[in-house]
């Protein structure tokens, strides 16, 4: 019976592709848990679906570094409770401003309607008579109607300013860049046989 041993330089290989796959591994899991927080702001998931035309509420956030939903704080009616943490960034500032100025519409805009409303009204029994068709009434009914259509273009696009704001800040923040290193990083590391040499085995969580 003849015994085959294998030659010193494929136990080498072996011994090579061992210690590498060691050594990733080793760093990998390192990596895992020097992971700092993010350093990015996230908007809550309500306030993430919101589309055009979506309701005009005030968005919640986690600060950067922050964890938790109880570290979610209000961005105010104008964003003012975000603008701090964009300091520096003038492009995010600068998506902020116009949610700012579109907020500034809506309630002009209200204003606006409200003041319509009660011009209108105001005139039912104005002269002494029941009426609903003096000049007074057409022109408030008409500024009504233009404050309705009005508020559907101001609405149309109020909360995307917000969500650039935040997009912008992301893409620019220090780090983040980094963040993508754990989507990246294999989920599994080990050795393989191809045409009998041994090589380095990856694998991907998807």
């Amino acid at each position: 019976m003849t015994l085959s041993t294998p030659s010193f330089g494929r136990v080498i290989s072996w011994l090579a592709a061992a210690s590498v796959a060691a050594g990733l591994s080793l760093s990998a899991h390192s990596v895992a848990a020097q992971q700092a927080p993010p350093t990015t702001i996230r908007l809550s998931p309500e306030d993430l679906e919101r589309g055009q035309s979506g309701v005009q509420q005030n968005f919640y956030f986690l600060p950067p570094g922050k964890t938790g939903e109880d570290n979610y704080k209000s961005a105010g009616f104008f964003g003012g409770g975000l603008r701090p943490y964009l300091a520096g960034d003038a492009e995010a500032l600068s998506s902020l401003d116009a949610y700012k100025r579109q907020k500034t519409l809506f309630l002009v805009d209200k204003a606006v309607l409200l003041g319509a409303v009660g011009l209108y009204a105001s005139q039912v029994f104005g002269h002494g008579e029941t009426q609903y068709t003096s000049s007074t009434q057409l022109a408030a009914g008409g500024l009504a109607v233009a404050s309705l259509i009005g508020s559907i273009f101001i609405n149309r696009n109020t909360n995307e300013y917000l969500k650039q704001a935040v997009n912008s800040y992301n893409t620019n923040a220090p780090g983040a860049h980094g963040v993508l290193w754990p989507r990246l990083r294999p989920a599994g590391l080990g050795l393989a046989t191809q045409s009998g040499h041994p090589v380095l085995a990856l694998r991907w969580q998807l």
